[in-house]
């Protein structure tokens, strides 16, 4: 993907350099968890997200914890309503794929915000794009 200066392709999306960098995930234990991102109006987990998910489990599965929460979030537009059934779905998505990957199922939850807590408030596309993700927040 080509995108323009001053900007680096992420997970198949165009995102400012400066942004990439202040999306680092949080750290559990020795595990670095980073948001997975969705293209506009999607639940698809691509290559990349597959590929993170895959190692974030790698970690996890060796720290202790109670349950995974797993939520999911929009960008701005769209209804309230729309936003968190697709935060839902995408929370979901990333459920299904760690029980694939061998993840017990009682111990993940999916949880939506749709648009409510936004990665980053501006209202462009840089923007909307760090705000369509899922974060992983285990719970002690």
């Amino acid at each position: 993907m080509d995108c323009g200066d001053g900007e680096a392709c992420v997970q198949n999306l165009c995102r400012a350099q400066g942004d990439v960098m202040a999306q680092k995930g949080r750290r559990y234990g020795d595990c670095d968890l980073a948001p997975l991102y969705f293209g506009f109006d999607d639940v698809t987990l691509s290559a990349e997200a597959r590929t993170a998910l895959e190692a974030e489990y790698q970690c996890l599965s060796k720290a202790q914890f109670r349950r995974l929460v797993l939520a999911g979030h929009s960008d701005e537009r769209g209804t309230t309503e729309y936003n968190l059934a697709l935060g839902e779905r995408r929370a979901d998505e990333v459920r299904r794929y760690l029980i694939r990957l061998g993840a017990e199922e009682k111990k993940l939850k999916s949880i939506s915000y749709g648009k409510e807590r936004p990665a980053d408030p501006a209202h462009n596309e840089a923007a909307w794009a760090k705000n369509r993700r899922v974060e992983l927040a285990p719970e002690p």
